[in-house]
């Protein structure tokens, strides 16, 4: 294999606006030979230091710092490039330009490098697993396949836009209960650490017993001077531990059980998990991946522990010869809807169709429950706040109140 060495060139477009870039070459000559066939002048060719400029940030950034959206413009826009006739190099160049992202940026163009020197784009990106998705890999991968990577790309695009618009909703029925459950324990300890000492010095001149309500209020303020450290102590923990950890075999397999059978949430989190599955099914098949290595990865990307651990088993049934509904049925994580309708499509050789149905209604079914919890959880967490702070208020005032009954009397 000969030896090659990273060169940094600057060449002009068809525009006339200068590109650089870096690429590994065995001389100058080509690098200048792969620049045109880029649609670049060459305008310089510089031997790259080993270990420095772009192959360091790579290094550094690969697999953090991409969200979901960046990904589906990246598809869009590369999906638009190739079917306006641009090439595959010319487009992924483009695309590591344009990208805001400097993370993103250093990915995209390590992909491009790697394309250019004549790896397949699917493969490029599965080297950086932590940024790319399974789905995206095997989705590109089928496309380059069977000749439509601008439709895969499409379909990806609209796969992430849809998933984007999903945790959107989530994110925004969430909001205002996490905010208003912050503020008040951030009130209530407040209160402990600071208003309830002032009230106790005040009352220990009374020289009287204290009701109840009140007395629990001050075991609670000097018991708050151990809690409170402890609890940061534990919180700064579990910040550190939780990211590394989350998606660890033993943490889901305890973790996603309960998830679904929370009261009300749980419901939810079972709707889009199914609506997550359905879409990225049909995406699969309709890509030509083949059915079992497309029922492995729906399985991953589900975001639940238990209906992956079903599509394994879906996926066993279907390797001994059965059809995709019938091992579905016996998996009490789907509802009878949804094998019903796959059992439908199966049979009218419509399965994608049937799939993306399945999708729309969950997603559907997700945004309604969604904005019917908003409405409910704002004035329950209203009444909360109110119930919380009042009590302290007036368990606070007791002492006085019992004064004020004693002298009127």
């Amino acid at each position: 294999m000969p030896v090659t060495t990273p060169y940094a060139y600057k060449g002009r477009d068809a525009a006339g606006k200068i590109v650089k870039g870096r690429v590994d070459a065995s001389s100058e000559a080509a690098v200048a030979s792969r620049l045109r066939t880029m649609g670049l002048s060459p305008v310089s060719i510089t031997e790259a230091a080993e270990g420095t400029g772009l192959n360091r940030e790579i290094r550094l950034s690969t697999g953090s710092g991409v969200k979901l959206k960046e990904l589906a413009v990246m598809s869009r826009q590369m999906a638009t490039m190739i079917s306006s006739g641009l090439s595959l190099l010319r487009t992924l160049n483009i695309i590591a330009e344009q990208n805001g992202n400097k993370k993103f940026q250093a990915v995209l163009a390590d992909v491009r490098d790697q394309v250019e020197s004549g790896v397949a784009v699917s493969d490029a990106m599965r080297r950086h697993a932590q940024v790319f998705p399974p789905l995206m890999v095997n989705m590109v991968r089928a496309g380059e396949t069977g000749g439509f990577l601008d439709g895969a790309l499409e379909a990806v695009a609209e796969n992430f836009e849809k998933e984007v618009k999903l945790r959107s909703a989530i994110k925004s029925a969430m909001t205002y209960p996490v905010i208003v459950l912050c503020m008040t324990v951030i009130g209530v300890a407040a209160m402990l650490l600071f208003v309830v000492p002032i009230f106790e010095k005040m009352f220990t001149g009374l020289g009287k017993e204290l009701p109840l309500p009140t007395m629990i209020l001050v075991h609670l303020s000097h018991a708050m001077v151990f809690v409170v450290p402890v609890v940061a102590v534990l919180g700064i923990v579990f910040a550190l531990w939780w990211p590394r950890h989350k998606n660890d075999e033993a943490v889901r397999r305890r973790l996603d059980p309960f998830k679904l059978r929370m009261p009300i949430f749980g419901s939810l989190l079972k709707r889009i998990a199914i609506a997550r599955f359905s879409r990225n099914f049909s995406n699969m098949i309709s890509a030509g991946v083949p059915i079992l290595q497309a029922l492995r990865i729906v399985g991953e990307t589900s975001g639940n522990w238990v209906l992956q651990q079903a599509l394994v088993e879906v996926a066993e049934g279907v390797r001994q010869g059965e059809s995709i509904a019938s091992p579905l049925s016996r998996q009490t994580v789907f509802p009878p809807m949804v094998t019903q309708m796959v059992a439908v499509g199966e049979d009218a050789g419509s399965l994608e169709t049937m799939l993306d149905k399945i999708a729309d209604f969950y997603e559907q079914e997700v945004e309604a429950t969604t904005e019917q919890l908003t409405s409910l959880i704002e004035p329950v967490m209203i009444a909360f706040l109110g119930v919380v702070i009042g009590g302290m208020v007036v368990a606070l005032y007791l002492p006085i109140f019992g004064i004020a009954s004693a002298v009127g009397g």
